[in-house]
């Protein structure tokens, strides 16, 4: 595949690879609730929130005349989601990616309304993983600088 990301604005470019990581989120919470069981409202919430995030970012990015990202057919799960656990822990895994992009986002960009929502996508983003942290028994379930 070819490299498009040449002529992209640092800041656009950051914003795709945080759509990327949305679109991730997204199908893995999929996972995550067919392997929890109990608890699907909070996997509801999550996946609702980060399909709004994909939303509000695509348009975004077509307003701006930058293509967005589309999302793949599929993910490779880091680990086997096997238990209610291992479902909460791969949201972790989910939720730090997404804050990790967002983290590019905010490095990358000036503009006034888009560091406003990746500062707002990110602060999302932990308070959902504080809570899949305590649901995996990872300790310590906050973490001081999200994404970094």
């Amino acid at each position: 595949m070819a490299d498009d990301t040449a002529d992209v604005p640092a800041d656009d470019a950051a914003l795709n690879a945080a759509l990327a990581a949305e679109h991730a989120a997204i199908w893995g919470y999929g996972v995550v609730g067919a392997a929890l069981g109990a608890g699907q409202a909070a996997v509801l919430a999550a996946e609702i929130a980060h399909r709004d995030v994909r939303d509000r970012v695509t348009t975004l990015l077509a307003d701006r005349g930058t293509e967005p990202v589309p999302p793949e057919g599929g993910y490779a799960l880091p680990f086997p989601v096997l238990s209610a656990v291992d479902a909460a822990a791969l949201a972790v895994v989910l939720e730090e990616g997404v804050s990790a992009a967002w983290v590019r986002v905010l490095d990358r960009t000036a503009e006034r309304s888009t560091r406003e929502l990746a500062a707002e996508v990110l602060g999302a983003a932990e308070v959902r993983a504080v809570g899949w942290r305590a649901a995996a028994a990872q300790n310590p379930t906050t973490r001081a600088f999200p994404g970094l």
